[in-house]
Order: structure tokens, then C-alpha cells, then sequence
């Protein structure tokens, strides 16, 4: 198996734990033993660390006037799982019955439900939409803060309801979100899943192992070339060949190895294995715009982090209680209609009890003043991007373009998303603490002003998905089993196969993909 991200973790799990079949993990960077990945609040300090971050870039994109985005990938055992913001959010019912819509039988969201409740350990005990008995803790906030709970009662005097559980009957509403801690502690597939496993004998994880091409022998897989400690190695394997590098890694491994498109591949000089064209298309990630708002009491993390003494309360109280801010992150947000016509929410709103000066080379710094941030995201993107290989090195960063907003859909979504999350912002609930608007800001008030605004300042959530989507047709790459079209022993099982993005964080649905993936495979190898 190649890479040890939330997936791969997962993966090795279920596959070792009969003892029956002997699992190699392959993980390109090291172990998830920094301190900072173990404090949930932390994970901005570790999206600049190119220890534990891949550090990609995409081209210059089209409709954001030429930005180039960063492109946080995990590089570390746990993967992006390990430096993520921890929510987890299955998505919307609807969003799994399009994929089985789409000729994926098996993939509904009656069919995926059960794999999600497998997995998880939640707080709240077992119920229709939640496990209790599985590896991943899921937990609600251990504190509340006032401002988290003045923005979801603004919501519901705007007319919202309120919604206590995002991955419940429904999700539209606000509410606290759920996420992956144990004791106040970052939960991922590395410390819920693989480390538990480790001690198996038939396991073995290799860390710093980065793949450079698959082995395949006519159209079947029989296993990976890897350089590991200043060699080149080859590992063969009986059964299958795993890809869980994510959704960059996964297709641009499989261009190197000459699957993909034959007409770009052959441009690199690369041999062609199999023409799979839709190998690094479809690359699809959500896309937010912030509204930062002067908060008029000194209620925020700003205000704790900008003094030492602040930061030694906040410190002392995650060091003797595992509670606080550091315990926790993101506390609110919810899922709205963007218009009241809209059939299901199409935005999602994270509500950051802090706001962002800019990202320094030691993580995210905040603003010297007190302020919260309303982050409205766009759930159901129609812009479609690609990720390629730039060469046949297995060193070349990938050529990334997500072309953000370049469908018009999402332009006129987002901004009407932008103007309903304003509309909380007024209620009378945050308006002990809502002062001046900082960004967009006063100024900007119209569509137009807005589409400006969301061009030149909005950002990428970090969800990408898609780039070795599911299906049956030319541009698909696996099956609906997750089998590579045309190349047998080889699997795919990570968020690059997701047809259409989730509405929501993408984590729990890529941890519910590689429990569904080890499923079939133990089948397989029974067979």
C-alpha cells in the first residue's frame, strides 16, 4: 500500500487484523510525533512545516485574477488527517445518491451509512447516524465560547434552524460541529486506527518510503519500486497493489507509471502502460470567502494569543484540563441555503473565534485587535481542474490548477452565500460583539463588489477530491469497487475517487471509502 494518510491508515488496519495476509505500508514522509500535531488548535502551525506538508503550489489560476494558491498535502504518517482541523462531517444523503446515480451501484447513502457508523467511536453513543464501537473517536467541544454561541443564535433569529448534529436526519442549521479528539487530544487514522495495529507481526509501515513507480507486468500490478534509506527497492505483492497517496499523489503515481493519458504521458517521455485519460482530471476542492468582523469585547483567541500572559493562561489550562481554545478549534458553524428556492444547503459556514492577519513561516498569525471570522463556503463546486505530472522524476512538484470560480455557478453561489452569512452577522445576538466589518468591509456591497472581492481574497478549504473518480465511462478510473479500469491486482482507495466532492469536510468520507475498499478486498482474497 502506498501512503499512510487517513485512508492508508485505515487500509493496513482492517487488512492485518486477521492475521491471514501480510500488509506493507509505505509513507513518504515520517511520524506523526511532533507535539504540535497533538494539540487540536495547533494544526495552523503546521500547514507551512514542509516536514509534514508536501508544500505544493497550483499555477496561476484563471479566474482569480492570476493567485497562486497554496496546496496543503499531508506528508506524514495520519497524512493530512494529522494537520487537518479535525471536523467531521459525513456530507449530505443526496450527495452519495448521485454518486450510485451516476452508475456507481453500492455507493448510495443507505449503502455508505453503515460504513461510517463502523467507524466511528462517538461521544453521543450509537444511534441510526453513529457508531459507538469503532476506532475514531468523535467528540463534541469540550467548552463552549459566547461567541459561537451568539453566532448560532443569530443564525436562528435569521431565520435558520438550529441543528445539533450535521451528520444527523438533516443538515441544514446551526450548530457545534463534532470533531476527532480523544481527552482533548487530535484523534487521527494514525492514532485511532495504525497505532493500535502496529504491533501486529503480519504489518510492517515503512516511513520515508516514496514511491517512484508502480511494477506492472502486461496489464496487471505486482508491485511498487520505493526508495527507502539511500536505495532503490522493489516489493512485490501476492494479492493487491493499494494506491492511498490522496488526490494528488495517487494520480500523479499512476502517470509515472505510465497510466493516464497516452497523448501526455507520451509528451514526458513516459511509456504507455494503459490509456486512462481521466487519470488527474475532475480535480474538484472547495473554495471559501472570509468575513472578518472588529469584535468589541476582548472575548477572542486574538486577544489570549497577543500577550504572554494570555498565552500562558490559555497554555496552562490545555496543559491541566485538556480544555480551552487549544482544545478545541473550530467550535460553530452550520449549512445554509445560499436562497430560499435552493432545494439543500449549499454553503457551509466555519466560525472561527479568531481572524487571520496572514500565514508567516511559523503558521497562521493573527490580527493585533480582537476579531471573529465567518468563512462561507462553497459546498457543490462546478469548476473542475487537473492535476498532471510535470515529469517522469518522481522529484517534480505536480502542476496543479483547481480553476476556482470559473464556472458561473460558483460565482453567483458564493456571493449570495457572502450576503446571507451578513445577514446573521446583524442579528441582535452577535450585536454585543460585532463591530466594524473588516473584510469584505462597508464598502463593499454589491454583487459585483462581491465577486471582486471573492476573486482577489478567497482561498481554497483544503478538501481536494476527485482526480481518479469512480465509474464506468471513457474518463472514469476505477469501478465502483475501486479497481483500477484495465489493470488488474491495482486499487484505489483515498478521497481521489469520489466522482462529485461531498457537501462538507472530506475527511470522514475518506476514512468511510477505505473501510468500504478493505472490505472488498478481504472478499477478493477470499474468493
Amino acid at each position: 500500500m502506498v501512503g499512510a494518510g487517513t485512508a492508508g491508515c485505515v487500509l493496513a488496519t482492517r487488512l492485518s487484523a486477521s492475521g491471514n495476509h501480510r500488509v506493507l505500508l509505505l509513507e513518504a514522509g515520517g511520524e506523526a510525533n511532533h507535539w504540535w500535531m497533538k494539540i487540536p488548535v495547533a494544526y495552523g502551525r503546521l500547514l507551512g512545516n514542509p516536514q509534514y506538508n508536501w508544500m505544493y503550489r497550483t499555477q496561476p489560476e484563471p479566474a482569480l485574477d492570476g493567485r497562486v494558491l497554496d496546496v496543503p498535502c499531508g506528508r506524514v504518517v495520519g497524512g493530512t488527517g494529522s494537520i487537518n482541523g479535525m471536523i467531521h462531517i459525513h456530507g449530505h444523503a443526496a450527495d452519495y445518491d448521485a454518486w450510485r446515480d451516476a452508475g456507481n451501484d453500492g455507493w448510495g447513502y443507505d449503502d455508505v451509512l453503515p460504513w461510517f457508523r463502523r467507524a466511528e467511536l462517538n461521544s453521543r453513543g450509537a444511534n441510526t447516524f453513529h457508531g459507538a464501537d469503532g476506532p475514531m473517536p468523535v467528540t463534541d467541544p469540550p467548552d463552549r465560547h459566547p461567541l459561537a454561541d451568539a453566532f448560532v443564535n443569530a443564525a436562528i433569529e435569521a431565520g435558520h434552524p438550529r441543528n445539533d448534529d450535521f451528520n444527523g436526519a438533516q443538515q441544514e442549521g446551526a450548530g457545534y460541529y463534532q470533531i476527532n479528539t480523544r481527552r482533548g487530544v487530535r484523534a487521527s487514522t494514525a492514532t485511532a486506527f495504525l497505532a493500535p495495529a502496529r504491533r501486529r507481526a503480519n504489518l510492517t509501515v515503512l516511513t520515508h518510503a516514496n514511491a517512484t513507480r508502480l511494477l506492472v507486468d502486461g496489464q496487471r500490478a505486482h508491485g511498487v519500486e520505493f526508495r527507502h534509506g539511500g536505495a532503490l527497492v522493489r516489493a512485490t505483492a501476492a494479492c493487491e497493489v493499494v494506491l492511498a497517496a490522496g488526490t494528488f499523489n495517487t494520480p500523479l503515481l499512476l502517470q509515472r507509471s505510465g497510466i493516464g493519458a497516452a497523448a501526455q504521458l507520451e509528451a514526458l517521455q513516459i511509456p504507455v502502460t494503459a490509456h486512462l485519460p481521466g487519470v488527474g482530471s475532475n480535480l474538484q476542492n472547495h473554495y471559501r470567502a472570509s468575513v472578518v468582523v472588529r469584535c468589541r469585547e476582548s472575548v477572542t483567541l486574538n486577544d489570549a494569543m497577543r500577550s504572554v500572559a494570555g498565552r500562558l493562561r490559555i497554555g496552562l489550562q490545555y496543559v491541566v484540563a485538556r480544555r480551552g481554545p487549544l482544545a478545541t478549534g473550530i467550535y460553530a458553524g452550520g449549512f445554509f441555503r445560499s436562497a430560499s428556492h435552493v432545494e439543500r444547503p449549499d454553503i457551509q459556514v466555519t466560525f472561527w473565534t479568531y481572524s487571520v492577519a496572514h500565514r508567516g513561516a511559523r503558521g497562521l498569525l493573527l490580527h493585533s485587535f480582537p476579531a471573529f471570522t465567518a468563512n462561507v463556503v462553497l459546498l457543490r463546486p462546478q469548476s473542475r481542474g487537473s492535476v498532471n505530472a510535470a515529469s517522469a522524476d518522481p522529484d517534480a512538484p505536480p502542476v496543479i490548477v483547481y480553476r476556482h470560480l470559473t464556472a458561473e455557478y460558483d460565482r453567483h453561489t458564493l456571493v449570495a452565500g457572502v450576503q446571507r452569512v451578513r445577514e446573521i452577522l446583524k442579528m441582535p445576538s452577535l450585536a454585543r460583539y460585532a463591530g466594524e466589518e473588516i473584510a469584505p468591509g462597508i464598502t463593499c456591497r454589491s454583487d459585483e463588489d462581491l465577486a471582486a472581492f471573492t476573486r482577489q481574497a478567497g482561498n481554497s478549504v483544503y478538501h481536494p477530491v476527485g482526480t481518479c473518480r469512480m465509474g464506468h465511462d471513457t474518463m472514469a478510473v476505477v469501478d465502483p469497487q475501486l479497481r483500477v479500469h484495465g489493470i488488474a491486482g491495482l486499487r484505489v482507495a483515498d478521497a481521489s475517487v469520489m466522482p462529485m466532492i461531498v457537501s462538507g469536510n472530506t475527511n470522514a468520507p475518506t476514512l468511510m471509502i477505505a473501510e468500504r475498499a478493505a472490505d472488498w478486498m478481504l472478499r477478493d482474497a477470499r474468493a
